[in-house]
């Protein structure tokens, strides 16, 4: 048996263990709810490697293997399977997915053990790493939308897990909502792609994108922008990025999986998915760079103001994934895939540490009130510190060798407006990240006496540990300055290499028959022509760790040197207060947006539905209820009444007559 027929099980066994704890967890009890939830992502991840040893020995040159389960829609000549793709790409998120999936399952029999709803949770949970599983394994865009609105619903289910918190319930409905808008667009991006190419399987659409699609057209443009719509939605970019520091109204366990690790990079994966359809469209690659760094320097600038460790990290989250847009706008997708994999290492350390803290802290979140915690909290401390070495980028660390080839490309493939939005960003992320460590683990004290910090237990630690190691090792699946040693870019490259003859014959073709004055071919030579100077990638080396050192230098003498010199220097000043609030998006959003449509509704509701609707309803009940009066004086019962009316009509008979 060929090992891809296993690939179904992934996603099967989390949904299984979804479908029991959800209808029998109340009854098998607590201890066989964590065997079941936890079973699900361990075994998944089992035959996820089995399925990446198998891949090794895949033949060169043939095309990558697919498992349809059944067929799904038939209608004419529209033919959707419900099938499963194995490639590297989709290996590494099944990897990312069951694996760090698996070590927060662990973390969260600890976290949540004590809740009432603690089989709800995990039923949630794993049907959650089944949706994400769904999204990452489809090899076709209808399959990928099932999980992708499937990831969806269950972010919906765990952001509102505290349901008798009205913030958890309305932070459920925002996210739900915003995603909506996503997901319309990348809706009709769909329709667009299945009316180009008449197939909505990625391979066929994929291999056939250089010659269907013209070059810059509208078509391409088009279809690539409402793409991107659909994952500034999912992963919370500029501008429907307002859903994500709300939606840390969750566990905590949540926000690492959910928010850190998995949904939150689907709109990446999904771009480097449909990388031979981007690459049609240089338009939107630009768009994608632009709202990348922006969003990944806006972010960054709220990030430093926060004093909810929780939301810290939250705003760190979409800081990073607009790195990897970043990567994606200019064309490095293996720098993206790079950094969403040592991201997920190093954020999902940060949130379980995040976590550790709140559990022992009795549930407390603000910054401002811990302090000199590193003594109570060793492990945490230790894995919390190493994973923010990581995402400061500081060699050699994870974080320094993925993010630092994003600025590498950004400056050789884009230009030095990318990597000025990339390096600031560095610089505020060094910045903002130990100020979060020197608040919550350094300085005097400023706990509440009534709570007593304490270390987390095994559960909770180990896989604070294991993330950890990981996120100082992860660097080594891409060192830049040794291209041949990047184990990634080698091992992604049969998936996101073009066919450079086809794409120079497409496009001669192109240009012959619609006289474009941009050819397909410029690019790609330009592209092949891009050189790899070794010297000038150690000068930007070394200037990205001396601004991420600057950043740290930075926050030390603000936070311990001089703890004074923050609240005097931002005391009264409308920047502080700005960036303090989020530069006022969500009540410029409220103002503009939810209280007109509210308005509207209401409008609506009084004018069009109640005098209208309701209007013409009743007026024909009671028009009807006349006429029933009417006739029901006819029909009285009484004799007399009949014979009157016999007498009248004969009267008038002889009258008429």
């Amino acid at each position: 048996m060929s090992f891809v027929n296993l690939a179904f099980l992934v996603p099967l066994f989390p949904l299984i263990g979804s479908i029991i704890n959800g209808f029998f967890g109340l009854k098998i009890g607590k201890d066989r709810v964590s065997w079941v939830a936890c079973a699900g992502p361990v075994l998944s991840f089992v035959v996820t490697l089995i399925l990446l040893v198998s891949i090794f020995f895949h033949p060169e040159g043939t095309p990558y293997p697919e498992q349809s389960l059944f067929t799904w829609i038939s209608a004419g000549d529209f033919v959707v399977d419900f099938g499963l793709q194995i490639d590297p790409l989709s290996l590494v998120m099944m990897m990312v997915v069951t694996g760090v999936g698996s070590i927060i399952h662990i973390y969260s029999i600890g976290y949540m053990y004590k809740e009432y709803s603690y089989y709800r949770y995990f039923a949630y949970l794993n049907l959650f790493l089944f949706s994400m599983l769904l999204l990452v394994m489809g090899n076709n865009f209808l399959v990928m939308f099932i999980g992708w609105e499937g990831v969806g619903l269950c972010s919906y289910f765990l952001i509102g897990y505290y349901f008798e918190k009205k913030s958890a319930c309305d932070a459920g409905v925002k996210a739900f909502i915003v995603n909506r808008i996503g997901d319309f667009a990348f809706l009709l991006a769909i329709f667009g792609i299945f009316k180009m190419f008449g197939t909505l399987d990625f391979s066929t659409v994929m291999a056939a994108a250089p010659t269907t699609l013209i070059y810059d057209s509208e078509a391409a443009t088009l279809i690539t922008l409402a793409l991107f719509i659909g994952a500034t939605g999912k992963s919370a970019q500029i501008p429907l990025y307002t859903w994500l520091p709300d939606a840390m109204e969750g566990p905590t366990p949540v926000s690492a999986l959910i928010h850190a690790a998995t949904m939150v990079t689907a709109g990446v994966y999904m771009v480097v998915r449909c990388s031979a359809l981007f690459n049609m469209a240089p338009l939107t690659m630009m768009i994608i760079a632009l709202v990348g760094g922006g969003t990944a320097l806006f972010a960054a600038t709220i990030g430093t103001c926060q004093y909810d460790i929780k939301r810290v990290l939250a705003y760190s989250t979409i800081s990073q994934i607009g790195y990897m847009f970043l990567a994606c706008g200019v064309g490095a997708y293996t720098a993206a895939i790079f950094h969403l994999v040592t991201h997920a290492f190093f954020k999902a350390c940060l949130f379980l540490g995040a976590g550790s803290i709140i559990h022992g802290m009795n549930n407390e979140q603000d910054i401002r009130k811990m302090g000199g915690l590193k003594d109570h909290f060793p492990i945490t401390y230790v894995t919390f510190v190493i994973s923010t070495i990581a995402i400061a980028g500081i060699f050699p660390f994870s974080g320094f060798f993925s993010k630092d080839e994003i600025l590498y490309h950004a400056l050789m493939d884009g230009n030095v407006i990318y990597w000025g939005m990339g390096i600031s960003g560095a610089f505020i992320t060094a910045f903002y990240m130990f100020r979060l460590v020197f608040m919550t683990f350094h300085g005097p004290s400023h706990v509440d006496p009534q709570v007593h910090p304490h270390e987390s237990p095994m559960a909770m630690t180990l896989p604070l540990i294991i993330l950890a190691f990981l996120a100082l090792i992860g660097g080594l699946l891409g060192i830049p300055l040794f291209h041949g040693w990047h184990l990634l870019h080698n091992f992604l490259a049969p998936v996101l290499a073009f066919d450079l003859e086809t794409a120079l014959h497409a496009s001669e073709r192109m240009l012959a028959e619609h006289g474009h004055h941009t050819s397909f071919a410029e690019v790609l030579h330009q592209a092949q022509r891009t050189s790899h100077n070794i010297w000038l990638e150690i000068t930007l080396m070394l200037f990205s760790i001396g601004v991420a050192l600057a950043g740290i230098a930075t926050a030390w003498f603000f936070y311990i040197k001089k703890p004074e010199l923050p609240g005097k220097l931002s005391k009264g000043q409308w920047g502080f207060d700005l960036v303090q609030n989020k530069y006022y998006i969500d009540e410029l959003i409220d103002e503009a947006l939810v209280k007109p449509i509210v308005k509207g509704s209401d409008l609506l509701w009084r004018q069009a539905d109640a005098r209208g609707v309701d209007g013409v309803v009743n007026g024909v009940a009671q028009t009807i209820s006349l006429f029933s009066k009417i006739a029901r004086s006819f029909q009285s019962g009484f004799v007399r009444n009949y014979a009157m009316f016999m007498v009248v009509g004969f009267i008038i008979l002889l009258i008429l007559i």
